[in-house]
């Protein structure tokens, strides 16, 4: 991504973005935007239990808890608490992100793990961030002090290696293309064609997997050079529950979506 105008480095530090092509996203007011809280859920309930009592209602505009089938209380916990559930239909992150759009009321997109590897006292600084006018806001969980203690040698690596490729092949500048934790504007679920299966299809076919759609988001935002910031976001242990992690498969994955955007998509 290319070096920013001076007059945006009074309100950003440290910046990880670029000026958009478009006159859309340059213009557009730096007001209040709507914010959902989107929160994919699977049998977590003991990090609901510790994580959600932390996030302050009054910090977004909805929160919408999309639950891939748990069977461990988790969506009864949800509800019990007055949160709107969406079960999705059919299985994998990326097909429940579809599936939920509809109910999506906020401009942006906040996406937050509630197994403990999103610090919930973060939401308030990605939405801030965002208000200043930009596209996508990410928590790096290797920028400046920030660490993951949730990550062991291979997803290290694999994390360092996807964020290289992303910034090599796109023009990037970020130190965490991958991360969950991220607020996003609506619109570029359709812009960045995010939700059109053609994009998914075959590496998922290939690898036998159902993939999530972060990676491409970050490849495809880069590419596009839109406004892009990163906050630091330290990523703490999992509570409880099952890692989702397929990590060869969804890395094979990743890398196809990666090589042939760079020859088929613009």
């Amino acid at each position: 991504m290319d070096v920013i105008e001076s007059q945006d480095l009074a309100v950003l530090e440290p910046y990880h973005g670029a000026e958009p092509r478009g006159s859309s996203t340059r213009h557009r007011p730096t007001r209040r935007q709507t914010v959902t809280l989107l929160i994919p859920t699977l049998n977590e309930i003991d990090g609901m239990r510790e994580i959600m009592p932390r996030i302050d209602p009054a910090w977004i505009d909805q929160i919408l808890i999309l639950d891939g089938g748990s069977t461990d209380g988790t969506i009864e916990y949800a509800r019990e608490r007055g949160y709107q559930v969406h079960v999705q239909h059919e299985a994998g992150i990326r097909f429940g992100y579809r599936e939920v759009l509809p109910f999506i009321d906020g401009d942006v997109i906040l996406t937050f793990s509630p197994d403990g590897n999103s610090i919930p006292e973060l939401i308030p600084q990605l939405i801030a961030k965002m208000d200043e006018g930009y596209d996508m806001v990410i928590a790096s969980r290797y920028l400046g002090d920030a660490k993951s203690e949730d990550d062991d040698w291979v997803t290290a690596f694999g994390n360092w290696l996807f964020t290289k490729t992303v910034n090599w092949l796109d023009g990037g500048r970020y130190t965490d293309a991958m991360v969950i934790f991220r607020a996003y504007r609506k619109q570029l679920v359709h812009d960045l064609e995010l939700d059109q299966d053609r994009w998914h299809r075959t590496p998922e076919w290939l690898f036998r997997c159902r993939i999530s759609w972060e990676p491409l988001l970050s490849a495809r935002a880069a590419r596009r050079k839109l406004r892009v910031a990163e906050i630091p976001g330290s990523e703490p242990p999992r509570i409880g529950g099952e890692r989702k992690l397929k990590v060869l498969r969804w890395g094979a994955s990743y890398y196809f979506q990666f090589i042939r955007d760079l020859l088929l998509w613009r």
